[in-house]
């Protein structure tokens, strides 16, 4: 299993923007093949942090989302939202078991 955790930066007057956005690119992301798991989240002491966790089955399915049309939709967004300070890690791993 492939794990993308981290954060991104939004300014507070791009979120109105943003928010919509993010939902789109979540919805469209957790229906791809091979998604386990597709979230953002704002940060409770800083709404303008958004904290971003994925889980992909294999660096396959990965691979394929980084050539969908809707990740390179959003990453176009990026200057237009104002999205800085991206802070995302990979992290492959086995599979989850419950805590």
């Amino acid at each position: 299993m492939i794990l993308i955790v981290g954060t991104v930066r939004i300014p507070a007057d791009g979120l109105e923007v943003a928010l919509p956005a993010m939902a789109a690119m979540v919805a469209a992301s957790r229906a791809e093949a091979g998604c386990i798991h597709y979230a953002y989240a704002q940060d409770v002491l800083d709404p303008t942090v958004i904290h971003v966790s994925e889980a992909w089955r294999d660096r396959a399915a990965l691979a394929a989302h980084f050539a969908t049309p809707h990740l390179a939709a959003w990453r176009e967004q990026f200057a237009e939202l104002g999205i800085t300070d991206r802070d995302l890690k990979l992290y492959e791993t086995g599979e989850g078991e419950p805590v």
